[in-house]
């Protein structure tokens, strides 16, 4: 492994499973090249709730993991696991309880039938990886911004598997707002997709939302944002939906991107590092990729497709966890309020 590079090939093939929240996931990658990606979404299933019910999602996995897990090893051509595969690689936390046991559980029993070994991989470790099977390796020190529907975080990682937290959510994380925001408004769920779609186009400026905690270090806040447009939306009858989108997600990337470019010069990194499905939206890749290259620093975005949950992600960094730590204890168990391994 290299010490100036954070996302480096790998000789291995790993079967990567995910089922940390609504996704089944299932991805076969060799060496950091993709064979396969498949994803089984529950949005369907929770649309009416307004978000993920747990028990429901847990049933939905149980229901569809294997022919997840078979469908991807059949788009990688693979005939024979317990030849062609190295281990298999699977979310072990954080996330929903009943969610994590399907897919370690099928891991395990895999394992166990084709005689070879298990990885339990970080969730969060997975989106930092995710970049690694699209664009070139990130250059270290990195600063990594991680925003999903549970989680808002700043990680600087000093070398291949070293993170320090830098800031994260005292309240809602980004993506938990762009839902809350979406319901406000009528626009379904997830919010985050349907925001960022409405928004395209949408001069802002007529509506400025506050931007909590912009100029005090490096922690999110969301939930006095949310609070702003329920209060605009009851004053504002008539205001057009997708100008209080606009201004909204407007509101959010402000935020994220200045204090990611704060916390990048503070900690003279080499680039930013773009993860987890808020990173899908089109305007915070476009402005991340855009600071980027005005202050100098490498910018590592994956695919929208790659921000979601998906199995290639753990697989990347089951292969990295495989190298430098060799196998998991096959009696590990789930770790729903897991959390990275940080230093200092």
């Amino acid at each position: 492994m290299s010490d100036t590079k954070l996302f480096c090939a790998n000789k291995y093939t790993i079967l990567g499973i995910e089922t940390s929240c609504d996704e089944s996931a299932a991805s076969v990658v060799s060496a950091n090249s993709v064979r396969s990606s498949v994803i089984s979404t529950q949005v369907d299933i929770h649309s009416d709730f307004g978000g993920v019910v747990p028990e429901l999602a847990s049933r939905e996995h149980e229901r569809v993991i294997i022919s997840v897990i078979d469908d991807a090893l059949r788009k990688a051509k693979i005939s024979d696991p317990q030849r062609e595969i190295d281990a298999i690689a699977v979310t072990k936390g954080p996330g929903l309880m009943g969610s994590l046991l399907v897919g370690v559980a099928a891991a395990k029993s895999l394992s166990l039938a084709w005689g070879i070994p298990l990885v339990g991989v970080d969730h969060m470790e997975g989106h930092i990886f995710a970049s690694s099977l699209e664009t070139a390796p990130a250059k270290l020190p990195a600063m990594v911004l991680l925003v999903s529907g549970g989680h808002t975080q700043l990680i600087y990682v000093a070398g291949p598997g070293r993170y320090q937290l830098v800031g994260s959510s005292i309240d809602d994380a980004a993506g938990e707002a762009f839902d809350k925001v979406a319901r406000l408004l009528g626009l379904g769920f997830p919010g985050g997709p349907a925001i960022d779609l409405i928004s395209r186009g949408v001069e802002v400026g007529q509506i400025r939302f506050p931007r909590a905690m912009l100029n005090k270090g490096y922690d999110f806040s969301f939930s006095g944002l949310k609070t702003a447009v329920l209060n605009y939306l009851q004053t504002n009858k008539g205001a057009p939906p997708e100008l209080v989108a606009a201004s909204f997600q407007e509101a959010v990337v402000d935020v994220l991107v200045k204090k990611t470019f704060a916390a990048v010069k503070a900690y003279g990194v080499k680039s930013v590092v773009l993860g987890g499905g808020v990173a899908a939206n089109s305007r915070l890749r476009e402005e991340v990729s855009r600071v980027a290259d005005q202050v100098g620093v490498q910018s590592a975005i994956p695919a929208p497709i790659s921000c979601t949950d998906n199995g290639s992600m753990i697989a990347a960094a089951g292969a990295f966890r495989l190298e430098t730590e060799g196998p998991t204890d096959p009696s590990f168990g789930v770790e729903p309020s897991g959390r990275l391994n940080y230093f200092g």
